[in-house]
């Protein structure tokens, strides 16, 4: 089992057909992550906002870029404040730090009080993305896991179980990889993380675990080293 982890959440994971911010999907995720936070790991949480807004889509309707990296943090405080919520609800101590300074809303990314934070057992989840422009949420997560030494980034996927060499949605014949290094990752350009982030968990030497969230359990398998994913390490 890990010590200490990073979960990375995709703003859709908290979404479904009706709502940009699911209540029964919440409850079943803060109660998923209350089992993790008992087992005594510490846990940390980075939340994307694409359930509110995307820069891409943004930038292709002609707004600036930077703009429109900055809407996109605002949208993963709102699920930064969601998730915080539904853990509270479940009686799980939680603390929201964003880089971006918002003291009436959250506790400013403060790297010695994040860590003293998990340290007390409390769940902290990280909004505002890096707090700049032009860095993704995927980038967040690997600069986070580094600063609070995580042992792992476990990469929530919404409704796929790992990493394959095609989209397998689209191709029913795509090859699922079990392990990969992240040489491998960039060298055959899969579809991971930003290079970026790559580059910095590689660095780093933080293991990636790319899993299916949908599956009932498998966070706490993930923890575990149990979940039937893709692994991604340094060798």
């Amino acid at each position: 089992m890990y010590k200490r982890v990073l979960l990375k959440l995709s703003g859709e994971a908290l979404s479904s057909e009706d709502s940009n911010l699911d209540p029964a999907i919440l409850k079943e995720l803060a109660q998923e992550l209350k089992k993790v936070q008992e087992t005594g790991v510490e846990l940390a949480i980075v939340v994307g906002g694409g359930n509110f807004i995307r820069g891409k889509q943004i930038q292709d309707m002609g707004m600036n870029r930077a703009q429109a990296d900055y809407m996109g943090m605002l949208g993963t405080v709102i699920n930064a404040l969601a998730v915080q919520n539904a853990l509270e609800n479940e009686g799980v101590d939680t603390r929201v730090q964003t880089a971006v300074k918002m003291q009436e809303v959250a506790e400013p990314f403060i790297l010695r009080r994040a860590l003293r934070h998990l340290e007390k057992g409390r769940v902290v989840i990280f909004g505002a993305g890096t707090g700049h422009p032009f860095f993704s949420t995927d980038t967040t997560a690997a600069l986070r896991a580094s600063e609070i030494d995580a042992d792992v980034i476990l990469m929530a996927k919404n409704g796929v179980d790992g990493v394959y060499d095609s989209d397998p949605k689209k191709n029913p014949d795509a090859k699922k990889f079990d392990r990969l290094t992240y040489l491998d990752v960039l060298n055959k350009d899969l579809q991971v993380m930003d290079a970026t982030a790559i580059s910095m968990c590689k660095d780093n030497d933080i293991d990636l675990v790319v899993f299916n969230m949908n599956e009932k359990g498998n966070i706490e398998k993930a923890v575990k080293g149990e979940v039937a994913g893709t692994t991604i390490s340094k060798d």
